[in-house]
């Protein structure tokens, strides 16, 4: 496990490095250099310390070195017309992203020479899909670093880059040349994927509808700027994008499928695999359910295997490999950064804050009250740093709510089926499906409603010190793996539960 960590953090830490300045070879000469006398003295007087050193900075190099692979120019044939109105022909490889006054569309374009994604901005309608052959037009421009409301620096640029968008095409107009291939298995996705919204439609009210198309596969186009913000501001904004959790709760539901069924350890892996496979790919394949797929597949290959299953070296082997495939996730993709932490929190901080929990008796309150509060302290210092949104009724308003999102997961799964099975010909029955659903959501709604509303239920810090952000996690790991510290705070509160 050590050198595990000390690969992981050092490829991480290379990543980090070349992500936020840009050098030549000069530095990661250096950090070789370290790494050999560190390996030097390591055959002179064998420590495991000297041992990790060499390897931490052997994984710095290599970080870097694929940071800078990452940090490549924009195509010149399509920069050469920037500021001007183009226009292309391309296919669209993303589901739009439909907002209130417009919809932006990934388009993939290509000329005699290169190919690229462009981001078109364009009016609602006429409505496309993934798959489409588009004619597109627009004013070539490049995304460019802005500030927030709060102060923040946002790398839009980058922000695109991790997902292969390098142009923005605004004011533009689309036109389907041609509908998407039978074929094509990310049409087929995508259509099932507004298949299942229909179904929700068809059998639940609005916000409902659309808070429960959230809470199963992310997005928030229904909901309305107003809601939105009482989501934010009761700390509750996560249930309604796909992140990490949703995939995890999908697959707890698909090992416990399979442990019901007689099908062979093998075959029962398989279908397990494909059921997540599918999920991901429907609702979106982000960086966060990419890294909470991977570990839900790691686990279902232990169960096939016989094997054992630690989630902590699960999670350290997942972000190597999603560093390795894009280095962009680490300093660009807010969501990936917060989903390692939170599912680090899980994993190490939930059993030690357990420990202060001995005055609840029931289980079951004990772990949804021990894993909000490992959730919400992890992702803390990220998201003050990223945004300054402090939620002060983000936990209370979390730990009532956590209990009834897998339920509201499940209803809403119901009702979906429903509306695409039975709305044609007996409406009256699939709305009857889908009322629990009606009632788990219209909770959620309530608590978000009401945790919101409350005086001073969120504040906006100013700049956050990132040096605060490594000390704060710094103390965190500190509390998390320190043997002392875990062994006196059980004595302690031993010592309080028997008095």
């Amino acid at each position: 496990m050590h050198f595990l960590i000390a690969i992981v953090s050092g490829f991480a830490s290379g990543v980090f490095l070349r992500s936020l300045f840009t050098f030549e070879w000069p530095p990661i000469v250096f950090v070789l250099l370290v790494a050999a006398l560190l390996s030097a003295a390591t055959f002179l007087k064998p420590r495991l310390a000297y041992s990790l050193g060499a390897v931490f900075c052997i994984f710095v190099a290599l970080g870097m070195m694929r940071a800078s692979l990452a940090d490549t120019p924009l195509p010149e044939s399509f920069a050469a017309d920037l500021r001007q109105r183009v226009s292309y022909e391309g296919v669209v490889v993303a589901d739009p992203d439909v907002r209130d006054a417009n919809q932006r569309v990934e388009i993939r374009v290509s000329n005699a020479t290169e190919s690229t994604v462009m981001l078109a901005v364009a009016p609602r309608y006429p409505s496309v899909a993934v798959g489409d052959r588009v004619y597109v037009s627009g004013t070539l421009l490049v995304p460019q670093v802005f500030l927030t409301d709060g102060g923040r620096t946002f790398r839009y640029d980058t922000y695109l880059q991790k997902d292969g968008v390098r142009f923005l095409l605004n004011f533009a107009y689309i036109r389907v040349i041609e509908e998407a291939p039978w074929h094509s298995t990310s049409a087929l996705l995508a259509r099932l994927k507004h298949s299942f919204l229909d179904g929700l439609a068809s059998t639940l009210p609005e916000p409902y509808a659309s808070l429960a198309g959230g809470i199963v596969i992310g997005g928030k186009s229904g909901l309305g700027t107003e809601l939105k913000e009482e989501f934010i501001r009761s700390g509750l904004v996560h249930i309604i994008v796909l992140s990490g959790y949703n995939v995890m709760i999908v697959a707890e539901w698909v090992i416990a499928a399979l442990t019901l069924t007689r099908l062979k350890r093998r075959w029962a892996a398989v279908s397990g695999v494909l059921a997540l496979l599918i999920f991901v790919g429907i609702a979106g394949a982000t960086a966060t359910s990419i890294r909470a797929a991977i570990m839900a597949l790691i686990a279902l290959y232990a169960r096939a295997t016989g094997r054992t299953y630690e989630a902590g070296r699960a999670l350290f082997f997942v972000v190597l490999l999603m560093l390795l495939w894009n280095p962009l996730y680490l300093v660009f993709d807010p969501g990936f950064g917060l989903s390692v932490t939170a599912t680090a929190g899980l994993i190490w901080l939930a059993p030690r804050i357990e420990i202060f929990l001995v005055f609840l008796r029931n289980v079951f309150w004990k772990d949804v009250v021990a894993t909000t509060l490992a959730a919400q302290i992890t992702v803390l210092p990220l998201l003050l740093y990223g945004t300054g949104n402090l939620s002060l009724v983000a936990l209370p308003a979390n730990i009532i709510t956590t209990a009834f999102v897998p339920l509201a997961m499940g209803f809403s799964v119901i009702a979906g089926f429903a509306g695409m099975l039975f709305s044609s010909f007996a409406p009256l029955f699939s709305i009857v499906l889908a009322f629990p659903a009606y009632l788990t959501t219209a909770y959620i709604l309530f608590v978000a409603h009401e945790a919101a509303a409350l005086p001073f239920a969120a504040l906006t810090l100013p700049v956050f010190p990132f040096w605060l952000v490594l000390f704060s996690y710094a103390g965190l790991i500190y509390s998390a793996s320190s043997k002392r510290f875990s062994t006196t705070l059980q004595l302690r509160f031993a010592k309080k539960a028997s008095t």
